[in-house]
């Protein structure tokens, strides 16, 4: 498996987005835990993760418990596999999100994570979403205690502009580790964050990088060049996408998600893809 790099660890270059196993429509436990078994089989060494990842509103944690139990249940070193979770995005349980990121909530979602995540510090705590009735820089404060008091390792930011990434990093004193923002062929306007994290060294982490859950599998009806693309290589749509964005810069990591053995496996061989600089273009220009 090809690696990549968040900060100082060697992570695979292809993450496992693991939201589809505990919000609606997800498998039941068995299934997803088999999802996350073949991913880490494969050589996944990174797993994304978020204490409002549930679907009732008593499961807070629900997935990072997951996470956990797969972790447990692995033959592998389970050491050499970088957890991220995040905090600051709720979801009271009725459909809808919420933010909340006042530095107390922070410091103490992240401390339930880690006994959710059965860790003594979490190996990557993002700030999951700006909360706009908070001051930014109190937010990241607390990323910034949770730091100094080593409940957390390494430190993020989901969901932020060029101007909150270069404020969060200065005020982490360069300790931003990585960026986790939406990006696929569908959705691009956060290339700009893309390049600001290549510029310094952050890693960048694509959320939905084939378009979100829903719309993943219409990935190659709807952007005709990937299709093609796709076809001469004898490979997925999906498999293009993810490849085209591993392209974009040595620092992208994306983290598909899966709720299936098959679709995470199919996900993971595009770092074999070799696109052409000819076919790059094409995509680009889609």
């Amino acid at each position: 498996m090809q690696m990549r790099h968040i900060a100082d660890v060697s992570v695979s270059a292809i993450g496992l987005g693991a939201m589809p196993m505990s919000i609606e429509g997800r498998p039941d436990p068995a299934q997803s835990l088999t999802t996350i078994l073949a991913a880490l089989d494969a050589g996944v060494r990174h797993i994304d993760t978020a204490n409002c990842y549930h679907l009732l509103a008593g499961e807070v944690g629900h997935n990072e418990r997951l996470v956990a139990e797969a972790l447990r249940q692995w033959s592998g070193d389970a050491s050499t596999v970088l957890v991220a979770t995040k905090g600051g995005h709720l979801r009271p349980g009725d459909g809808t999100w919420t933010q909340n990121g006042d530095p107390a909530y922070l410091k103490a979602a992240a401390k339930q994570s880690c006994a959710d995540l059965g860790v003594e510090a979490i190996g990557l705590y993002y700030l999951h979403r700006p909360d706009p009735a908070v001051p930014f820089a109190d937010s990241v404060g607390a990323l910034v205690e949770l730091l100094d008091e080593g409940v957390i390792l390494r430190a993020g930011l989901s969901n932020g502009t060029v101007d909150q990434i270069r404020e969060a990093n200065d005020l982490l004193g360069g300790r931003l580790a990585a960026v986790q923002n939406e990006y696929s062929p569908v959705h691009r306007s956060t290339q700009d964050t893309l390049e600001e994290c290549d510029r310094c060294g952050i890693a960048f982490l694509p959320w939905s990088p084939l378009g979100g859950i829903a719309r993943a599998k219409a990935l190659g009806d709807r952007l005709a060049s990937f299709h093609t693309v796709a076809e001469e290589h004898g490979v997925s749509p999906q498999q293009v996408a993810l490849a085209w964005e591993l392209a974009q810069s040595p620092h992208v990591i994306p983290i598909p998600g899966a709720s299936r053995p098959e679709t995470i496996l199919d996900s993971l061989a595009a770092v074999d893809l070799v696109l052409t600089p000819e076919e790059l273009a094409t995509l680009n220009a889609a």
